[in-house]
């Protein structure tokens, strides 16, 4: 097993669906602008996502994705597996890029340390991570909220007569008194 990039935006963005998806889908175009990760990339994420049953998409304007089961329901390593599904190299283990040789003295190793990996992450729950999350969620919403408020323009300053402008203004000031 592996813990890519791909695997930890999936938890994630599966967080964020938890946490802000209360009666409504979330867009990818959302989550794309919350993290900065690009939509297509989120297609095929979510493409995995949808095949493992984790989430269930609504097509049209409003829609997005949902969680297919309580939050409670999905633990991370069910989110883990469904996004590495496919991916070549996805279901290796640490240890199998070794020779057989050296392979064969770790094995035990590895197998103990890869069950006891996805031991722990099956023991926590997207309902954990979101009530975890919970407060600073709260200030990222606010301050989305407060950023999205109508903003007014600062005036120009206009250039004061006798203050340099510049660094080469304030030297040849200078150089005069």
């Amino acid at each position: 097993m592996r813990l890519t990039t791909r695997s930890k935006f999936a938890v994630v963005a599966i967080v964020d669906l938890a946490s802000r998806s209360v009666g409504s889908p979330v867009a990818l175009s959302a989550l794309s602008e919350r993290y900065e990760i690009s939509v297509s990339y989120l297609e095929v994420l979510f493409s995995g996502l949808r095949q493992a049953g984790l989430v269930i998409s609504t097509r049209g304007p409003g829609g997005g994705y949902t969680l297919a089961r309580g939050a409670r329901d999905i633990s991370v390593a069910d989110i883990v597996l469904a996004s590495e599904v496919g991916k070549p190299g996805g279901a290796g283990r640490l240890g199998d890029a070794m020779s057989s040789s050296q392979g064969a003295m770790t094995a035990d190793l590895w197998a103990a340390f890869n069950h006891s990996v996805m031991e722990y992450l099956a023991s926590v729950s997207v309902a954990e991570l979101v009530s975890q999350q919970a407060p600073i969620e709260r200030v990222h919403i606010a301050a989305e909220k407060n950023s999205s408020a109508k903003r007014v323009k600062p005036r120009p300053q206009l250039p004061r007569e006798g203050v340099p402008n510049s660094v080469f203004a304030l030297g040849a000031s200078r150089a005069l008194e």
